[in-house]
């Protein structure tokens, strides 16, 4: 029997090839490889952590064995090394891993039949000889020697990346951001890293600077940690944090006294890295594009709300009833009176919750306007909020991304003060999801003499981006607001939209069913979160589809407090792409990120691509995997969009997705997890956002006490900002 191998400190230690990428974490590291090991006839599963990690690498180990109740006989790594492969096998997975674009399995394979070991040195030194393997021609061996090339060109960044914790896919980023200066870049200042490449936040940039000599006390460490927990502060929603606060978020974070921070702060003032104003009574420390992006719309809404309105004089007397007879119904007080003041002002906001009449009131006007020769132009923040507002009006509504025009070559868009929007009229629907730069590149592009009429619900969450543009807007009281509350009485028979109103309102919503048995909202109780998962996933695949007809993935959407947890939204989706596409083995997929992608799978686009016009929160369908080339395609709203295997982390299953995440969506039946242990989000605002998703059917799956919590949870929604205070002044 051959003698085990031990580290110095009694661990035992073992190296192999990695056969399969079971699941790696990009942000923690962690990984779970299936490794053939010399010496042992099965695959080992190992357990461990490595920065990046890819099928075909050779790695050395040290750990211990672990029989896991679950997952059976583990090596849990505590110490995990990866070089690349030396061996014919290695190399043919490596290959075909999606290393190089353009080799895929079946390539891979071919190359290293023809070349064995030698195969890098053929790519690398006479690439013709490629072209002796049967469908590999000229473009294929160029694409190939291309991607060598650049592989050559970044095989020494990624090797020193990758010894301070940089994967393989923010190497390539690195170098195509800073191309042959990488090394002396990050060496003079690592943490900007966290600013130039998407994927790398701080705390890695922090490590690098570590691992490379950077004091902890360092007058670079210290200003780059004012920058970054400004950052963190804009991903909570603020555009500024007052200074007291930021100094003890920077202490916390980077461990350095406050003094030194303070010192680092005079300096980034100094610099106009950030910006000092007084909001609140407080003084405020501002990233500078949200201090002048907020200042940017504070004037232009004044500019705008200047003056006579783009259409010739209107009698609201003859007007509205002659509208009253377009639309075949008479239009309520309040809604006349919306109407009214909507034609007599430039810029006015009309805010309200579901059933309250905010699309009969913006038809109306719009019916108005136009048959007085006014050219309309209307805009949602997301695509799906476009598609209803086009439905709902018959006129064509485009995101506000789309109607800016963005210009990829640039950066910028096209519209803007200098080629603005050719319209007399501007309608902003859902505007509650407009974050502070969007609504400001918007408004520079709104022409001096045209109308806007600002569309929202105040009582929803507030924008994903910083800022909180409805909010500010309506408590500067320095516009025409015109806020409904009555609830009109066809709307008034769907208990989605009655207990929408009653939760906002702090009341439980009403949970009994009607005699018949049917309802559009329903309760159904879970006492524990397994019992939870279980009764989410058969009301998806078979409990809703069949008793209504809805598509178990089209037409239904799980929509959790939360990510984490095993009633969040990432759980869910792995059990519900379990029960709902499972795939086959003969069926192409890929593992990335986190995820196994198949064809048919949802999937949502979780920042914005300007270049692909696909924004975060767009939800689309894989419609083609291709291993050969290492592409997935997805299909958005009838518009195909490739991606790279390495551009994946831009995407994320999306059976199940978070209530923040929906904002602006309308999906035809929402499922909403209600527990216990969502205890940290509960809220009301998070609740009524999530009840109002749904068009049809809303069925909440939970706890009677975590509704309860919901209810009657009430944080402090403020935004750190100064939007309000300009609009007011």
């Amino acid at each position: 029997m051959k003698q085990k191998k031990f580290s110095e400190d009694g661990k035992e230690a073992l190296a192999g090839i990695v056969m399969r990428v079971t699941f790696h974490s990009t942000e923690s590291g962690f990984c779970v490889l299936r490794v053939k090991v010399r010496g042992r006839r099965d695959l080992i599963t190992l357990v461990g952590s490595a920065a990046a990690i890819q099928p075909g690498e050779y790695i050395h180990a040290s750990g211990r064995w672990d029989n896991h109740r679950d997952h059976g006989l583990q090596f849990k790594a505590d110490f995990l090394k990866v070089t690349p492969p030396t061996t014919v096998e290695g190399i043919e997975r490596y290959l075909g891993s999606g290393m190089i674009k353009g080799i895929g399995p079946v390539y891979a394979k071919k190359l290293v039949d023809a070349f064995g070991e030698a195969v890098f040195d053929v790519i690398e030194q006479t690439p013709k000889k490629m072209r002796e393997i049967d469908g590999i021609g000229a473009v294929m061996s160029k694409r190939i020697t291309d991607g060598w090339a650049e592989q050559k060109a970044v095989r020494e960044i990624m090797l020193f990346l990758q010894s301070h914790g940089v994967s393989t896919t923010r190497a390539v980023r690195i170098y195509k951001t800073y191309g042959s200066r990488a090394i002396p870049l990050i060496m003079e200042n690592p943490y900007r890293l966290a600013g130039d490449i998407r994927g790398i936040g701080f705390q890695s940039a922090d490590q690098i600077a570590e691992r490379i000599g950077i004091e902890k006390t360092s007058m670079v460490r210290a200003r780059a940690g004012i920058s970054y927990t400004l950052m963190e502060a804009v991903g909570e929603g603020h555009c500024a944090l007052p200074e007291k606060a930021l100094l003890e978020r920077a202490e916390q974070l980077l461990d350095i006294p406050v003094k030194l921070l303070a010192d680092a702060l005079a300096l980034e003032l100094e610099s106009g890295t950030v910006i000092a104003d007084n909001s609140g009574g407080k003084r405020c420390i501002f990233l500078p594009y949200l201090w002048h992006a907020e200042k940017n719309i504070s004037e232009r809404l004044g500019v705008l709300s200047f003056g006579i309105t783009p259409w010739p004089a209107i009698d609201p007397r003859k007007a509205i009833p002659w509208v009253e007879g377009r639309l075949g119904f008479t239009l309520a007080a309040s809604q006349k009176n919306a109407v009214e003041i909507a034609l007599r002002n430039k810029v006015v906001v009309i805010t309200g919750g579901p059933g309250v009449g905010k699309t009969t009131i913006v038809n109306s006007i719009l019916k108005i306007v136009m048959a007085k020769g006014a050219l309309v132009a209307l805009a949602a923040p997301t695509g799906r909020a476009a598609k209803r507002l086009s439905e709902s009006t018959g006129i064509e509504a485009k995101t506000i991304h789309r109607l800016l025009e963005f210009n990829p070559i640039s950066g910028g868009f096209k519209r803007s003060a200098e080629s603005p929007l050719e319209c007399n009229l501007l309608v902003i629907d859902e505007t509650s999801m407009v974050d502070v730069p969007l609504m400001a590149q918007l408004l520079k592009a709104v022409p001096d003499k045209a109308a806007v009429i600002v569309v929202g619900d105040v009582d929803q969450l507030p924008s994903v981006g910083p800022g909180q543009v409805l909010a500010d807007v309506i408590d500067s009281e320095s516009l025409p607001v015109t806020r409904l509350t009555e609830i009109f009485r066809q709307a008034a028979r769907s208990k989605i939209i009655t207990n929408a109103h009653r939760v906002n309102h702090g009341v439980m919503p009403d949970v009994t069913v009607p005699e018949s048995g049917r309802s559009d909202f329903y309760f159904i109780e879970a006492t524990e979160p397994e019992s939870a998962v279980s009764k989410i996933v058969e009301l998806v695949k078979n409990r809703i589809p069949r008793r209504f007809g809805f598509d178990p993935v089209r037409d239904i959407q799980v929509l959790c407090p939360m990510q984490r947890g095993g009633v969040g939204a990432r759980s869910l989706n792995i059990d519900l792409q379990k029960a709902l596409n499972p795939g086959s083995g003969g069926e192409p997929a890929v593992e990335r990120f986190g995820y196994t992608y198949r064809v048919g799978d949802k999937v949502m686009q979780t920042e914005n691509d300007y270049d692909r016009e696909v924004f975060n929160g767009d939800i689309g369908f894989v419609t083609a995997i291709d291993n050969d080339s290492n592409e997935i395609e997805i299909d958005f709203d009838g518009r195909t969009v490739p991606y790279g295997y390495g551009e994946l982390d831009e995407v994320m299953l999306c059976y199940a997705t978070t209530i923040h995440k929906s904002q602006g969506s309308e999906y035809p039946a929402v499922v909403i997890p209600m527990m216990t242990q969502h205890y940290t989000m509960l809220e009301r605002h998070l609740l009524y956002t999530g009840i109002t998703r749904g068009a049809k059917l809303v069925v909440i799956v939970g706890q009677k006490k975590a509704l309860a919590m919901a209810v009657k949870g009430t944080r402090d929604r403020r935004r750190w900002s100064k939007l309000r205070e300009w609009l007011a002044g």
